[in-house]
Order: structure tokens, then sequence, then C-alpha cells
């Protein structure tokens, strides 16, 4: 293939060719150096070849693969070509010969049985689209010869002329020959980046695209008249088929990928978790969109470093300071006799609060001063992480990398044949508005369930547990109900990822992007309703609608409404968020993806296993690595993975004043995840076809989102969860002293339990060995002594005063600061403006050489020609009959030239 040669124009949109693998190319042939990924260890290209890597000619190689399933012949393993002549009218086969290679379709004669019709129609078919991409320069070879029994495989090559003509079609970045210096530190910056480099040496990856660049090549659309402008070290692409969706949808094939070519030590390895990631080079193998996304989550987690130290030190400062906190320290003072109304009608007795001292203790550690100054802390860290990735985003993969993904429509769901009006969608957005608020009411349902388990149960253990083990009633009943909860949102998380996507097919989008934003919103929307409506009860909700002793409020006339523990609710709901994150993150996010995929492949490969044992022939065979390939798991997509990122941000941000800790596990479970992800991409799933992204998309736009309800939340769990507010109300309204001494008392109401309504006073009312007169409960209302007895108090509407005013300048001081980082922060980095800057100046500067040397070169020639001119007519008069001839002779030479 030479690189001069005349190319043919390229093919009709019907004929559906887009070139999209990813490979490299030095100016007219492969390059050996940087074949490897991640600098692993690869076998000899040669060796390579000899394993389905390559043609049979071991010279081509394979670029995408498509398999499709047949029938064989008991007479012949060998299939050659046949027409169905009942339907040779009605279509026009452009293979006019069989693919080369092992298989083809058998000639049938008279007395052997005619196949299936569904069968031919799959094989003129296919015949069909393998004539288009041939036609549209592309070569295939066919292979049924292999160990997997009714699999064929077409293996497809993209040749260079090919490449060149989809390069420059689409417009494909290229470096140029041109290079220029990078702007290096100078002086005390110089010092420090040498330092640092030293320092984070040992935690880089061991690949040359890591190493320190000092000089860089420009980039420019590539153009086959301007080739000699370009230096071509890379060129990446993707292959795909456009019109393969429909195909594999019904049937036709029966899958198709590109094929795996290497190995990655360097970032699918456990071993190597405190390393950075190539980023780039995982970038050139899997595709934009999936670089991107590793490259977030690098970014993600990298930043949740800071904020799991932060985290630790707020709560290593509670348990420093528990002994010290003077509230609970009263709670588990037993001279102070508080006795407690009973927690359930009948069954339940009055009860000490310092049988509730564990819990006020451990309360502490995550309801303390500290807790305030780390939500505003982690609203600050969102919205530097968000300013960072972009900064990450532009700096790193989008402006300076000559390797371009092309958009594609890789499943086109609408044609302009088949526009659909208002009235042939509406049916379907009723059915998604409809479906979505069932769905969401069943999770509210669901989460009602659960309230009445935790009632009904906590009056079960209350009235057959010893005395002692009454204590522990509360925290048995949390503990159970957050299980549950944990295992009906994991169900309803994989419920409600099909149903979402059902629903968004329903809709018919036009296009593939708006598929997928339609799916991620509904897919969002859902999980997220089922992942916090539990949280958001506790927080929010629990204890804020009970009543008060002898007016309780009754679920069904029967469930009287649970209520919070004396230290608050806080304490539960650092329960809850930490059994439902470390659950989701260890159940769902890590055995699920690396259990269901092994499974998955398991299956497969005993099925074959069995269809292998009835052949021998085939089970002989060296497996091919298509084939190693095709019993691999299909890429699902991103969605997932994106998914729970998103969920655990949300665990992070959302309720991060409840449970400080989020951050650190969240680290640690991302350090687990990123090389997890990396493995199932290489070692679990098929190559994915790349596409092209220029940033995460609509992923963005939901941590935004995230982000700012993060601020929002956050102030009202301190401002009505917590007892920070009415702390700081006691402290400076109601102190006698100026310290906290007293404060338990003043949250607690009394109740004269002669005001009990008929059939709720404890059975038992001896049960703590004397007769009880007045009881206390938590909540501000007038003692039974006063005129207006259990009206809400004057201190109430003081303490909700406090707790709206906090929350008013909570969320606007953070929202400010949190908009000044973001404007302090430019999205492009001044130095990369600069560097795009004088790009443009440089590319300038080439392309007015190139055209000075074109002109220069016309005159040169212009100047020989007219020499060549005056010689002719110079001539003796001897030579002027072929003085013709011979200015003509020279002005041809010049037209040639």
């Amino acid at each position: 293939m030479r690189v001069n040669e005349k190319y043919s124009s390229l093919p009709d949109e019907e004929k559906g060719i887009h070139i999209i693998n990813i490979r490299a190319i030095e100016d007219i042939g492969y390059i050996q150096h940087e074949s490897t990924l991640l600098n692993s260890l690869c076998q000899d290209p040669d060796a390579n070849c000899k394993y389905g890597l390559c043609f049979r000619d071991g010279k081509r190689k394979v670029d995408y693969i498509l398999v499709y399933h047949y029938k064989k012949s008991s007479v012949s393993r060998t299939l050659t070509r046949r027409i169905h002549h009942n339907d040779s009218s009605a279509r026009s086969i452009k293979q006019d010969h069989p693919l080369p290679g092992k298989g083809g379709h058998l000639d049938m004669g008279e007395n052997e049985p005619h196949m299936d019709y569904h069968e031919d129609d799959k094989r003129f078919r296919r015949e069909e689209y393998e004539g288009n991409l041939m036609e549209a320069g592309l070569e295939l070879e066919r292979d049924e010869d292999t160990k997997i029994h009714g699999i064929g495989f077409v293996k497809i090559h993209a040749p260079w002329n090919v490449l060149c003509r989809e390069a420059e079609f689409l417009k494909l970045k290229m470096p140029t020959k041109k290079v220029y210096q990078i702007n290096q530190p100078h002086g005390l910056l110089k010092k420090i980046n040498s330092v640092l480099q030293k320092i984070t040496e040992p935690i880089q990856p061991k690949v040359a695209e890591h190493k320190p660049q000092t000089v860089k090549r420009l980039s420019y659309p590539f153009s086959r008249e301007k080739q000699h402008l370009f230096k071509i070290v890379h060129c990446y692409y993707v292959f795909v088929c456009q019109g393969i969706t429909s195909l594999l949808a019904n049937g036709v094939y029966s899958a198709a990928y590109p094929l795996h070519d290497l190995l990655c030590e360097e970032w699918a390895s456990y071993g190597v978790f405190y390393k950075y990631q190539p980023i780039d080079l995982v970038r050139k193998y899997f595709g934009e969109k999936i670089g991107l996304y590793f490259a977030w989550l690098g970014v993600y987690t990298q930043m949740l470093i800071p904020a799991s130290i932060v985290g630790v030190i707020v709560f290593l400062y509670g348990c420093a300071t528990v002994d010290e906190n003077i509230p609970s320290m009263e709670m588990c003072d037993q001279r102070n006799n508080i006795i407690m109304c009973p927690l359930c009608d009948k069954t339940c007795s009055y009860w000490k609060m310092s049988s509730a001292c564990a819990t006020a203790r451990a309360s502490h550690l995550f309801d303390n001063p500290a807790t305030v100054f780390f939500s505003v802390f982690m609203a600050l860290w969102a919205a530097t992480f968000m300013e960072h990735w972009k900064r990450k985003q532009m700096l790193g993969l989008t402006p300076f990398h000559y390797f371009v993904l092309f958009h594609f429509n890789f499943n086109n769901y609408t044609t302009d044949k088949e526009k659909l009006t208002w009235k042939d969608r509406f049916p379907a957005y009723f059915t998604n508005f409809v479906g979505i608020i069932f769905m969401i009411g069943l999770t509210f349902a669901i989460v009602f369930g659960v309230i009445i388990y935790r009632i009904s149960t906590a009056a079960a253990l209350a009235i057959s547990s010893t005395p002692s083990g009454r204590s522990s009633v509360r925290v048995t009943v949390t503990a159970t109900a957050v299980i549950i909860n944990l295992v009906v949102i994991i169900i309803l998380d994989e419920v409600y990822g099909c149903i979402a996507r059902w629903l968004t097919q329903i809709e018919v989008p036009k296009t593939d992007k708006s598929f997928e934003e339609r799916l991620i919103f509904k897919a969002f929307l859902l999980k997220f309703v089922n992942a916090y409506t539990p949280i958001f009860y506790v927080a929010f909700f629990k204890g804020r609608f009970v009543g008060r002793p002898g007016d309780y409020v009754y679920i069904f006339r029967s469930f009287r409404m649970e209520e919070c523990a004396p230290g608050g609710c806080l304490m539960e709901l650092c329960i809850q968020l930490s059994i439902i994150m470390l659950g989701k993150q260890l159940i769902q996010n890590n055995l699920f993806e690396i259990g269901i995929p092994k499974m998955k492949k398991l299956i497969r490969y005993l099925k074959l296993k069995r269809q292998r044992s009835l052949d021998h022939e085939e089970h002989m065979k060296k497996k091919q690595r298509y084939e190693v390939d095709y019993n691999l798991e299909p890429f699902a997509g991103l969605t997932p993975e994106y998914m729970e990122m998103i969920i655990q941000f949300g665990f992070v941000t959302l309720f991060v004043a409840s449970f400080p800790l989020a951050p650190l596990f969240a680290l640690l479970n991302n350090i687990i995840e990123i090389r997890l992800d990396a493995k199932k991409f290489v070692t679990e799933l098929r190559r994915p076809v790349a596409v092209r992204a220029k940033d995460i998309g609509i992923w963005y736009n939901i941590l935004r989102g995230v982000g700012k309800l993060a601020v929002i939340i956050n102030a009202f769990v301190i401002s009505f969860t917590s007892d920070f507010i009415p702390r700081l109300v006691y402290l400076y309204m109601y102190s006698e002293n100026g310290t906290m001494h007293g404060f338990v008392n003043h949250t607690l109401s009394s109740f004269n339990v002669s005001d009990f309504q008929e059939g709720t006073a404890p059975n038992d009312p001896m049960e703590l060995g004397y007769e009880v007169q007045i009881c206390r409960y938590k909540d501000y209302r007038e003692p039974p002594w006063s005129e207006n007895k259990y009206d809400i108090s004057k201190d109430f509407w003081a303490v909700l005063a406090a707790r709206l005013a906090f929350v008013i300048v909570f969320q606007n001081l953070v929202m400010f600061m949190s908009d000044f980082v973001d404007w302090i922060i430019p999205d492009i980095p001044k130095d990369i403006s600069q560097q795009i800057h004088k790009e443009k100046v440089l590319m300038v500067e080439v392309f007015m050489k190139e055209e000075q040397g074109k002109l220069q070169m016309l005159e040169t020639w212009k100047d020989k020609d007219m020499k060549k001119g005056e010689n002719c007519n110079n001539h003796s008069p001897k030579l002027s009959r072929s003085h013709s001839g011979s200015v003509s002779s020279c002005h041809s030479y010049h037209i040639d030239v």
C-alpha cells in the first residue's frame, strides 16, 4: 500500500462505514516499539498474528470482528456460498465471490434438506452488508473453522488508504513536523517541580508517556494533499460499521467488537493501587469516553485524600472531647435520676435516662462543634473539586492531544422517513410519567413498611426482653431495619435500572446522545430516591410528628410513631448512612462487579465446553484471540460505573455532617474500584468501541446539582437533626453561668402520669421499684402545673427561629464561598491559554512558509520554462522544422511539472 496512490471517494451513506478503531501508524506502516499499552509485556507481533490478531497472511492486522451463528451441514464442515433462487429477484447480491478464509456457504444438492428461510434471510443480509464494507475499501476474511461450534467470524482490516480518506473526512487532528518548546518554570518554581517529581516518582506508572515533555508538536486536521507536513507517529482511530446495531438486534450477527491485544500490568493490577493511572494510554486504547471516566475517577479519588484527612481529624476531635462533653456527662450521671416516659403504650414502662448513656457518648463523636466546620469545608471541597476537574480535563485531555475520537450515529432510533408527532409520542411520555411516579411511590411504601416493622418490633422486644435487654432494643431495631433497607435498595436498584431503560426505549429518542441522557436522568432519579429515602426519613421526619404523652400520633390507630433517642437522631442517622454506604460499596459495587461477570463467563464457558465435547477435532484446535474475546461479557456502557460513583458522591457530601468518616471509606473503596474497573475492562469485558467525548457530559451537571443540594441538606441536618442550635441557644440565652450545665434538663418537658389516656398507661408502673408521679420527655412544652399545660413553650419558638436563621446564613455564606471559589479558579489555566495562542500563531507561520515555498517553486519552474523557450527561439533555420515541436515539448514539460 503506497501513501501517494489515488484513493476512492467516500462511500454513500447507505453503505454506512465509519473508520473508528484504535491503532498506531508510523508514516505508512505500524510502529513496533510503542505497540504495547501501559508498559505491559506483549508477545512478539509475529507470534500474535498466529493467534488471531492478524489475517492469515500474517501482515494485515484484525481491526474489528463480526460474529454470526450458522448451521453446519451433516455432509461437510466447510460451507460454500449458495444463492436462494426464490428470493434472488428481490435482492441484489453485491458479493460475487466468497470471502477469503476458511468457511463459506454450502452448495446443497437436490437431495439435501432445505435450510430454514430465516437462516437464508440472515445469510443474505450478511452478504449484502459485507459487500458494502468491501465496496468501502475494507478488507474482510471469514473463519468458520474454530473451536466454537456453529460460530463464524468475519475479520475486518482497514487499509492505509481508507484510514487516510476517513481521517481527512472526519478532520482528525494529527501532529505536524513543526515542534516548539514548552514553557518551563524557572527559579524557585523549577526547584519545587524538581523536588515534587522526585517525591512522586515511585507512584508514577512506568510508561514513556509520563516522562516530562520539553517539546510539543503542532496538531492540525489531516489532509492527504499536505501529508508532507505531518509526522504521523500515532493515528488512533475507531472502527464502527454503521447499521450494525440493527443487524445485531435482528440476530444477523451475534456480536461485533474490536480485539484485545494488550495486557495492562501498570494499570489493571491491584499491586499498583498506589500509582497514578496512565490516562493517555488508557484513552488511546479504549477511547476518549472511557479515558475521561477513568481520569475523572482518578481526580475524584485524589481529592478525597484531603477530605478524608479532615474527616478523621474531626472524628478524633470528638473522641478526644467525649469525656469533657457536659450534656452527655449529665445524661450518664445516675445521681440526676431523670425518669423518662414510656416508649410505647401499655407494655413499655418508665426508664432512666442514664440507661442511654452509651448512645449519648457515641452521638458526641459525630455531633460536636467541629461538625459544622467540616460541613463548610466539604461544601467548599465540592466546589473546588468541580473546578479542579474542569481544569484537569482542559489541561490533560482535550485541547492539545491530536487523538480525536469521531462522533457517529451508533444507533439511529428514528429516520427522516419515520418522524413521530407529539400524538405518537404522548402515550410513551404519559407512560413515563406514570411509571416514574409509581416507582417513587413504591419506594415510599417500602420505607413506610420498614417504619411499621421498626415500631412493631420495638414493642415486641419490649414485651419479651429482660430488663437488661430492653436497653439495647433501640440499637437492635435500628440495625435490623437498616439491613432490610440495604437489601431492598440493592434489589430495587437493579429493577429500576431495567425499568428506566425500558421507559427510555418506548420514548424512541432521535439520537443515541438523547437516549443516553434520558436514560441517565431516569435511572439517577429513581436510584437517588431509592438510596436516600430511608436516610431522609431518619434525618428530617423521625421524631418530628410524635405528639406528646397523653396525646400521641398513631398509624392505623394502632402503631405509635417512633421517637428519637434522648441524644437526638443524629447517631441513628450515622448508623443508617454508614451501613447503607458500606453495604452498597461492598456488595453491589464490588461483589456484583466481580461475581456476576465471572458467573456469566463460567456459564458461557460450560455451554461451549459441552458443545466442544461433541466434536473432538474442534476441541484440539488452538483458540484464536477473537474466540477468546467472544467468551467475554459484552460492554454495557459507562452508566453503571458513573452511577455508583455519583451515589457515593452524594453519601460523601449530602449528609457528611452526620458521618465525617464517609470520605475515608469512599477513598478506600475507590482505590480498589479503579483497579477493579481496569481489570474488568481488560479481562472480563469485550473491548468496547471508542466513542468521541469532550467531557463527562450530563454527569457533570448532576455532580454540580448534588454539590448545591449538599449545602442545603447539611444546613438542615445541623439545624434540625443535631443539637448544635439548641446548645447555642441555651448557652447564650438561658445558661446561668455561661456553661452547658443544665442543658439536658432544659430540653426535657414534664408530664403528669395521671394525664395518660385510658388504656395507654404502663401495665407495670412499679417496674423501677417505686411509684412515678412525673415523667420527662424531650420537647419544649409547658409543664403540667402551668395554666396552658402541655402547650408549646416560648423556648420552642426561640430555638426554631435560631434554626431557620442558621439555615439561611449557612446556606448563603457557603454558596457565596463556593461561587467565589468557582470565580477565582479559571476554567482554562493561563499557561494553557497562552499555549493555545502560540500554537495558532505557529500554525499560521507553517502554512505561510509552505505557500511561499510553492510560489518559489513555481517561479523557478517558470524561469526555466522561459529560458527553454528562448533557447528554442535562438535555434538555426535548419531546426525550424522542429521548432514547433520543441516549443510544444517545452510547454508540455511545464504542464507536467
